[in-house]
């Protein structure tokens, strides 16, 4: 079987590898299990990617926006600041305190990772059902669909909080605020591609 892969598609997956082959070594050097999970996770991401490549025909800054979702994740739980990891780092305090201090990296994270989650949506839908392209249906299931991605993605959380015993997941409030801006980047993705798409 011959990979019909374009060169683009090719840098976009040299960067992802050379950047999880990176955090891996990291990891080891720290003694760090968990990474076994961020790793299994992005290898199980490019492969449904992989698989439907060719029938999906992701643009290219779509393929680099999720790879830098992957990077910013693997950053988070990898990179030390302080005491703890970038998850962690309040990028600016707005409001409230520990688990519910708002402005965290994690949480902005959340809001670009679903972000983009909901821009794949929106690609998938109005390139296999064109119908679609225009239509409020077209914004609207792609809004709810990675809100629904983000719901999942808590799921994987807390089967890694019970896999592992520092994950620095988070309690009951950092999964409410991750689902809140899950929500808000997927919201601001779809207003964003009814404001700039094409007439």
């Amino acid at each position: 079987m011959v990979l019909n892969v374009k060169p683009a598609e090719w840098a976009v997956l040299g960067f992802t590898l050379a950047y999880i082959a990176g955090f891996a070594a990291w990891f080891f050097a720290q003694g760090n299990v968990e990474f076994i999970w961020y790793v299994l996770t992005m290898l199980a991401v490019i492969g449904l990617i992989g698989l439907g490549l060719r029938r999906a025909e992701l643009p290219p800054a779509l393929l680099w926006a999720l790879s830098l979702w992957g990077l910013a994740h693997m950053a988070g739980g990898g990179v030390p600041v302080g005491e703890s990891v970038l998850y962690n780092w309040v990028i600016w305090p707005l409001v409230g305190t520990g688990e519910m201090t708002v402005l965290k990296y994690d949480q902005v994270v959340h809001a670009y990772g679903f972000g983009v989650t909901a821009w794949l949506l929106w690609h998938l839908m109005t390139r296999h059902y064109p119908a679609t392209r225009g239509s409020w249906t077209a914004l609207a299931y792609p809004a709810f669909g990675a809100m629904g991605l983000g719901a999942l993605n808590e799921i994987v959380e807390f089967i890694a909080v019970l896999a592992f015993p520092d994950t620095n997941v988070g309690g009951y409030y950092n999964t409410a605020l991750d689902l809140v801006f899950n929500a808000a980047g997927a919201v601001i993705a779809v207003v964003a591609i009814a404001a700039f798409r094409p007439r």
